[in-house]
């Protein structure tokens, strides 16, 4: 069993040094295991022979590619601390979270090196990767230069931290989401006792496309392969018919993604074909409209697994792999699944207790795979007998099976009375000329809190008026008066994370603009 994720890099390369370990199509590039176990000690050795300690940060701005991949498991094996950051982060953004951890060296690449250089970065070393170096910085090249004589000797604390990434609070600051290795071996641990299907073998080749800035590439796709030797194609930029091409050049077999690229693939001719030697299909990040689940089942033949998880769950919690579905037989619409084998799951109301069957309740979890605690001091982490709320709201069909209902800090609580947004979202994305709806709560003197729906129009060149009006009728018609939104602000597009979730985030600051 691994204690460190680095670990089982060496493992595999032991086992299977001349294996086929990441495959990166935008260069035409293949590593082996012995070459990725070989450039993570280097890295390890160098960082170690430039004096960054065991538990300092090593802030990773980059893009998917051999090089990240290389980059983190040099780091772990040093001890070090793993920052994962979104390339397409502002300077701003990455500013704050360089503020908040304060790593040694902070990485940038030819996508975010402008960003890290207009970021106050401190005292940190700026490492730069294919761009070239000013003067100060180090090339990224001389993290593989340096000879190994002896291979680093990675820490044998499992509670030790391998990696904080941030996702934003209540307030939208960024958040350090502290994983140890425990964590991440943990949820490792927990999917692959599922054998029903398998949901990865050393047989499959794993697509590489869902941003290892986020928890879901990172563990369930890099360090999931790497625990059983499948081989990862890295994928830098989606282009949803080029990925097809790809997965059907590189014999992919195995496509976790988030709900956008699912979509994405709806319109794409010859989708049936590009993915006829495909295993498994998994969807998460965000949930999968049961509707786009059928519709791309019937045109590619293909049913899509899915799950749920958070950053601090590292990330897995549930997966409709695990719920015991005959071979060939489609996951139930709007499930996503079962628990995996060790995380323990409950529904509770508001006082903490058990909710009763069929009844919305926040999710409570616990497990091995659960956080420690927020950066840097552990707060609000899972409590003395390890459970920790999620802060989403589910229930459970008659068959077991989880179903999301919302996110309870997204609950919009009017006069006293709980508004879902989800379900004012279902209820009038339906209505005449609108494309796409996101529904927020905004603070409200006389209510406490309003409902305040965005709308994307199906024709951006349309009067709005018409558009607001269609949606506030069917509200009428089909919600409760206290559920009806107050505004309805018409928009061009919706803003969408990294992995696919609306920036609700962005909308609520969108609103105090417009209704101040």
């Amino acid at each position: 069993m691994a204690v460190n994720v680095s670990d089982d890099l060496r493992d595999i390369a032991r086992r299977d040094p001349e294996g086929i370990a990441l495959v990166e199509p935008r260069s035409d590039r293949e590593v082996t295991w012995a070459e990725f176990d070989q450039w993570a000690d280097r890295v390890a050795q160098t960082l170690l022979g430039r004096g960054v300690l065991a538990g300092q940060r090593v802030a990773l701005v980059m893009s998917n590619g051999i090089d990240l991949a290389v980059a983190y498991y040099g780091v772990l094996r040093g001890g070090m601390v793993a920052v994962p950051i979104n390339p397409r982060a502002t300077p701003r953004e990455i500013s704050r979270m360089v503020a908040a951890c304060a790593p040694k060296i902070v990485v940038g690449d030819a996508q975010s090196i402008t960003q890290v250089r207009a970021a106050d970065t401190g005292d940190s070393l700026i490492v730069v990767h294919r761009a070239a170096p000013e003067e100060g910085e180090l090339r990224f090249g001389a993290l593989l230069d340096q000879a190994v004589d002896s291979a680093p000797v990675a820490p044998l604390d499992p509670e030790s931290l391998a990696v904080v990434l941030f996702t934003s609070g209540a307030t939208g600051l960024p958040r350090g989401v502290m994983l140890t290795h425990r964590a991440l071996t943990a949820d490792l641990d927990q999917l692959l006792q599922l054998e029903s299907p398998p949901v990865i073998t050393p047989d499959d080749v794993v697509l590489g496309l869902l941003p290892m800035f986020h928890v879901y590439g990172l563990n369930c796709v890099l360090s999931l392969s790497v625990r059983v030797g499948a081989t990862v194609v890295l994928i830098e930029e989606f282009d949803a018919a080029a990925l097809l091409t790809v997965i059907s050049a590189r014999e992919v077999t195995n496509v976790p993604v988030a709900p956008p690229v699912i979509s994405a693939w709806v319109g794409v001719d010859g989708l049936r074909e590009a993915l006829a030697g495909v295993r498994i299909i998994v969807s998460g990040a965000s949930a999968l409209d049961p509707e786009l689940a059928r519709t791309f089942h019937d045109l590619s033949g293909h049913g899509v697994e899915q799950g749920y998880g958070l950053t601090e769950t590292a990330p897995v919690l549930t997966t409709t792999v695990a719920d015991g579905r005959a071979p060939g037989e489609l996951p139930p619409p709007g499930s996503v699944g079962r628990p995996l084998p060790g995380v323990e799951l409950e529904l509770r109301d508001f006082l903490g207790q058990q909710a009763a069957p069929g009844d919305p309740a926040q999710i409570w979890v616990r497990g091995a795979n659960l956080f420690s605690g927020y950066w840097p001091d552990g707060a609000d982490g899972p409590d003395e007998d390890g459970w920790w709320a999620t802060g989403d709201v589910g229930l459970r069909d008659e068959h077991d099976n989880l179903m999301l209902v919302d996110r309870l800090r997204e609950t919009v609580i009017v006069s006293g009375f709980n508004v879902y947004p989800s379900e004012v979202e279902e209820a009038i994305v339906d209505a005449r000329g609108v494309a796409a709806v996101a529904v927020i709560g905004v603070p409200d003197d006389h209510t406490g809190e309003a409902v305040v729906a965005f709308v994307v129009p199906e024709d951006p060149e349309t009067d709005p008026a018409p558009v607001e009006a269609a949606v506030r009728d069917l509200a009428a018609e089909r919600l409760a008066r206290f559920k009806v939104p107050t505004r309805i602000l018409v928009v061009a597009a919706l803003p969408h994370s990294p992995t696919g979730k609306v920036a609700k985030g962005r909308l609520r600051a969108l609103a105090k603009a417009e209704l101040s």
